[in-house]
């Protein structure tokens, strides 16, 4: 069945209505089976009832209440620590009474601090490889550092819960100009689109990008330009 969402897409570009870069991102989002947020989905209505003669639709919005999640008990990943062998070496008799017994003496204790060294270097380059390892469990980025007016704005990230997150954009003045509830894919990862502009996005400078998981709040900031 074809979405209706993408006929009038592709009608709203076939009479060049709208901005053609924002509906054809919409567009391939459709044919994709992509995630497409309700503030792209309300631009495409508006267009349609204004251009294509489509009926507003009168729709009802539920109330949804907001519900923590609780995550699953994770036991804590028991790390194994390699241990260091002392090499310990019995140091024979020797007899000072001559050079030769000397010089036999002096390559024993050389051989024993070889031994030592490769040991601890050894020990330094595990520990190394152990902490850079050590994945993110709860972040949030978007594909740029900065957007002008009507640039799309891609939103990624991961939790380490699962079920929903809420995700919302705040301007320079914490007055909050977008967010949306969207479900956590089986590896905790989530992705949206949104579109930079409309009520709330009147001045240029540092908004704020914010994932509330249900048990702590991230962020991360972006630069705007009217």
């Amino acid at each position: 069945m074809t979405d209706p969402l993408l006929d009038d897409v592709k009608a709203l570009l076939n009479k060049d209505f709208g901005d053609d870069r924002i509906l054809k991102q919409i567009c391939r989002a459709c044919e994709n089976d992509e995630v497409i947020s309700n503030y792209e989905r309300n631009y495409v209505r508006k267009l349609a009832e204004k251009h294509l003669g489509k009926k507003p639709e009168f729709v009802q919005t539920p109330s949804v209440e907001k519900k923590h999640v609780v995550p699953d008990v994770a036991m804590p990943e028991i790390q194994h620590i390699p241990q260091t062998q002392t090499f310990q070496i019995d140091s024979p008799r020797i007899s000072y009474s001559n050079s030769k017994n000397k010089k036999i003496f002096l390559g024993l204790g050389i051989i024993a601090l070889v031994i030592i060294i490769a040991s601890i270097v050894s020990f330094s380059e595990i520990t190394d490889r152990t902490n850079d390892d050590v994945p993110a469990s709860f972040l949030i980025e978007t594909d740029l550092i900065s957007y002008n007016k009507k640039d799309l704005i891609s939103i990624n990230g991961v939790s380490d819960t699962s079920g929903t997150v809420i995700l919302s954009i705040e301007n320079q003045n914490n007055e909050l100009v977008w967010t949306e509830q969207i479900s956590l894919k089986g590896d905790g990862r989530f992705s949206t689109l949104t579109i930079a502009g409309g009520q709330g996005w009147e001045s240029s400078g540092t908004y704020t990008i914010k994932v509330d998981n249900g048990i702590e709040t991230k962020s991360s900031t972006f630069s705007f330009t009217t």
